[in-house]
């Protein structure tokens, strides 16, 4: 059964920095495509960024690109998500998602709050 958990979240201010992680169970974890994805209050679901362990690319939207970098940890089980430079607008609950070719999997997400 995959489970993905993830943490690292919190309150900070602007242009300061938070890692976001996402422990992973229940599938090999040697070969995955992974996401963020980021929801604001009130708004819709929004792709952050990808990672394609098998050739390691990495793939960011434009509003984080420069900021945020998104890496894997094969021997934990986990992906990161650095983010530096944090602006008000990247406030949201973040969730990091799988699927196995069949199935969509989804956290619980973790919240981020950007704040004086």
């Amino acid at each position: 059964q995959v489970q993905l958990v993830e943490s690292g979240g919190g309150l900070v201010q602007p242009g300061g920095s938070l890692r976001l992680s996402c422990a992973a169970s229940g599938f090999t974890f040697t070969s995955y495509l992974m996401s963020w994805v980021r929801q604001a209050p009130g708004k819709g679901l929004e792709w952050v960024s990808d990672i394609n362990s098998g050739d390691g690319s990495t793939y960011y939207a434009d509003s984080v690109k420069g900021r945020f970098t998104i890496s894997g940890d094969n021997a934990k089980d986990t992906v990161y998500l650095q983010m530096n430079s944090l602006k008000p607008e990247d406030t949201g609950l973040y969730y990091c998602w799988y699927n196995d070719g069949y199935v969509d999997y989804w956290g619980q997400g973790t919240q981020v709050t950007v704040s004086s």
